[in-house]
C-alpha cells in the first residue's frame, strides 16, 4: 500500500478555513482541478457520496464520506471510481489550529494501491492533486 501526505500553513484562523474545507461539497470552491460537485444524501453527513467533474473533460471521480468530525475539524473518504490510478482509496483531511489561534495547517494524507500504473505513478498523481488544493487554499487565506 501506498502513503501520501502533505500540509500546508495557512495565514487564517483553523475556524475560517474549516468553513471552506469542512464542507464535503465544497471542493469545487477550493481545489482549482473540480468544475463541480454534485452531492447525493446530506452534505457532512457519513455515507454522503459526491460527484466531482475535473476541469476540461478530466472526468469524473465518485467519493464517499467516510467519517467526519467537526470537534477535531477532520473528514475521512473513499474513492469509488474515477480516473485516478488507484483503488482501495482512503483519506482524510485536517485542519489543525496553530497556538497563534492567527494560523493553522491544513493536512491531506492518504494510503490506496496504484492500479494499472507504477506505484510511483500512482503517488505522484496523488501528490499532484493533493498540491494545487493546498497551494490554492495558501493563495486564497494566505500563508
Amino acid at each position: 500500500m501506498a502513503n501520501v501526505s502533505m500540509s500546508m500553513k495557512i495565514a487564517a484562523p483553523a475556524r475560517r478555513v474549516w468553513e471552506l474545507v469542512g464542507a464535503f461539497n465544497a471542493l469545487p470552491d477550493w481545489h482549482p482541478a473540480v468544475e463541480k460537485s454534485e452531492i447525493e444524501g446530506e452534505d457532512g453527513r457519513k455515507g454522503t457520496v459526491r460527484r466531482l467533474s475535473i476541469i476540461g473533460g478530466g472526468g469524473t471521480i465518485v467519493e464517499r464520506l467516510e467519517d467526519v468530525d467537526d470537534n477535531e475539524r477532520r473528514y475521512s473518504y473513499s474513492i469509488l471510481q474515477g480516473p485516478l490510478p488507484v483503488a482501495n482509496y482512503q483519506a482524510t483531511i485536517r485542519v489543525n489550529e496553530e497556538e497563534d489561534g492567527k494560523s493553522c495547517t491544513v493536512e491531506w494524507s492518504s494510503e490506496f494501491d496504484a492500479a494499472g500504473t507504477p506505484e510511483a505513478d500512482a503517488v505522484n498523481a496523488i501528490e499532484g492533486v493533493y498540491k494545487a488544493g493546498l497551494e490554492n487554499l495558501k493563495m486564497m487565506f494566505g500563508g
